[in-house]
């Protein structure tokens, strides 16, 4: 059964042939495979963690480079850059890259430690009122 809703086909509107359509939906289903694939390892991963005894850190850094893989797979898919040129890949998810390495390092080394550190010590006044202030000491 064809859907007919007075618009040309999508074949006839890019001006493509039923060929290069079969195409683009074939490309389209393995770019879904894909990453359904690396999605279950994600969660297969994530159920079977602690029973695996694996590290959080180990974790972390699982989790966040497959999620940087999955971005960066629909980028070159989707928006055409894995059919550019190498140079051309390289400029424009070279500086994501650098942008996302820079907020983990960040997020370890400052904001990482910030729960660890008794910033602003409690200070209990005469009603039981609980007050933080920098002035406070134990």
């Amino acid at each position: 059964m064809e859907f007919n809703d007075g618009y040309p086909s999508y074949e006839l509107m890019a001006q493509h042939d039923e060929d290069h359509g079969k195409n683009v939906r074939k490309v389209i289903w393995k770019v879904f495979w894909i990453l359904l694939g690396v999605t279950l390892v994600e969660l297969l991963v994530g159920f079977k963690a602690e029973s695996w005894a694996l590290s959080k850190i180990f974790l972390q850094i699982f989790f966040i480079s497959l999620t940087i893989v999955k971005a960066a797979y629909i980028v070159l898919s989707f928006m055409h850059l894995g059919d550019e040129v190498k140079a051309l890949k390289w400029v424009v998810l070279g500086p994501f890259l650098v942008l996302i390495i820079y907020l983990i390092l960040l997020l370890d080394l400052s904001e990482g430690n910030f729960s660890k550190i008794d910033r602003y010590p409690v200070d209990k006044n005469v009603s039981g009122a609980v007050h933080h202030s920098p002035e406070a000491k134990h």
